[in-house]
């Protein structure tokens, strides 16, 4: 073999190694980009560092971006993120993303809020019209459905005599995504004692504990690498959700109240309080094309077609919005794309 073809040999062999090399490089970088996004939660991605000799919480934000590497402490107002001794004073909220900033809020829903879902049950949409959607007791329906992301709701109620219409609550919410469900719902109770733990939490069928001691949440072990957290913001009854990249949820059992029960002309029976849920939503990368009963206030074109101005502005949709179970993406406008394990639930 002459000098020149040799060369040229050694020349082409390191071309192939480099291009190798760079492929495999870019692979890792892709793998590592992949794991990042969406599933780190940008918002929740930081270490907590020591207290301040005032009391107030710091911390070391690792969120990628302008806030990565920056310092946070929570203000005076709201020195800690999980208020203990206080339970009525509100919470630090530290948002690591490009926000980059603390704040201070309630730890529960807020009813007349953006996203909530309370009451009879009655929603404040992203378009901050307020609606009341009935459905029926016993039916389940798309609260929210879009391409990675699908909730469903049960509801329980009642019809008294002479109604011609059910009163109905959401005593449970199936939220879906990746291949996991995780299902919010209340259990059944006859007499309300808030000292009593009538919130129920399963994850992918199986009943999970919350610890109700130091940092008193449950985080998923097998998320697809996608952080979800639950943590109490109350002894019982009360927690906050977070899904990484798609949505957070502040929940909070309540009953009907002997009092409401009057105003109300409900006419409950005596062995049922009827415990249910409220919920107050934060969505993350919503599609414009989002659908169900909540999900579609949020489209950037909608007009809400409630009436305006009287006391009960009713949504109707239900024929659209029906699913067959709890754990069924199925609607005539559910568009969920996810790949739930149904036989696990």
């Amino acid at each position: 073999m002459d000098g020149r073809r040799y060369s040229f040999l050694l020349v082409a062999l390191a071309l192939v190694f480099i291009s190798m090399g760079a492929s495999l490089a870019q692979g890792q970088g892709k793998a590592g980009n992949n794991k990042k996004a969406p599933y780190d939660a940008a918002s929740t991605h930081y270490e907590v560092l020591k207290p301040s000799k005032k009391g107030q919480e710091k911390f070391l934000c690792l969120a990628r971006g302008a806030c990565n590497g920056k310092h946070l402490t929570c203000p005076s107002q709201c020195p800690e993120r999980k208020p203990k001794k206080n339970k009525k004073n509100k919470g630090c909220f530290v948002d690591c993303s490009s926000k980059c900033e603390v704040t201070c809020k309630w730890r529960k829903p807020n009813c007349n809020g953006y996203g909530s879902l309370c009451y009879d049950p009655r929603f404040v949409g992203g378009d901050g019209v307020m609606f009341y959607f009935h459905g029926a007791k016993g039916g389940n329906f798309a609260i929210v459905s879009d391409d990675n992301l699908q909730i469903n709701a049960h509801f329980i109620g009642t019809r008294p005599q002479g109604r011609t219409r059910d009163y109905t609550w959401v005593q449970a919410l199936a939220v879906m995504f990746d291949r996991h469900t995780l299902v919010l719902a209340a259990k059944r109770v006859s007499q309300w004692d808030d000292s009593f733990e009538a919130l129920i939490v399963r994850w992918d069928g199986e009943e999970v504990n919350v610890p109700t001691d130091g940092d008193a949440e449950w985080r998923a072990t097998d998320s697809d690498e996608r952080e979800v957290v639950i943590e109490r913001t109350d002894e019982t009854n009360g927690v906050k959700v977070t899904v990484a990249g798609l949505v957070e949820l502040n929940v909070k059992v309540r009953a009907i109240g002997e009092e409401e029960n009057k105003v109300h002309n409900y006419q409950l029976p005596a062995n049922d309080a009827f415990a249910h849920l409220e919920t107050q939503f934060k969505f993350t990368n919503l599609t414009d094309l989002v659908e169900g009963v909540l999900g579609k206030t949020y489209q950037p074109d909608y007009i809400s077609p409630v009436k305006r101005g009287v006391p009960m502005p009713m949504m109707g949709g239900e024929d659209n919005y029906q699913t067959p179970s709890l754990y069924s993406p199925v609607c005539k406008a559910c568009k969920f794309k996810g790949q739930v394990d149904f036989a696990s639930i």
